[in-house]
C-alpha cells in the first residue's frame, strides 16, 4: 500500500512543527548550558565587584569572545 503523497499545505505544516520543535530544543539547551555557567558563578568570589563591572566585564567577554578576552586578561599586570 503507497502513501499518499502530501500536499504542499500538509508539508508546509509539517515543516512548521519540526521548527517549532527545534527551537524548543536549542531553548532547552541554551538554558541548559547558562545553568552550569551560572552554576560556576556561585563557587567564585564575584562580591568583590560590582554588579556593574561583573555585568560589563561577562558582556565584553561574550562580545569579543572567551579566547581574545582571556588574551587580554592575562596580559594585565598582577593586582596589588
Amino acid at each position: 500500500m503507497e502513501m499518499p503523497k502530501m500536499t504542499e499545505r500538509d508539508r508546509l505544516a509539517d515543516l512548521e512543527a519540526r521548527q517549532r520543535k527545534m527551537n524548543d530544543e536549542l531553548e532547552i539547551a541554551r538554558r541548559a548550558l547558562r545553568g552550569r555557567y551560572a552554576a560556576m558563578i556561585a563557587e567564585m568570589p564575584v562580591e568583590k565587584l560590582t554588579e556593574r563591572e561583573f555585568r560589563e566585564l561577562l558582556t565584553q567577554a561574550v562580545r569579543v569572545g572567551g579566547g581574545a578576552a582571556l588574551t587580554a586578561i592575562k596580559g594585565l599586570p598582577a593586582a596589588i
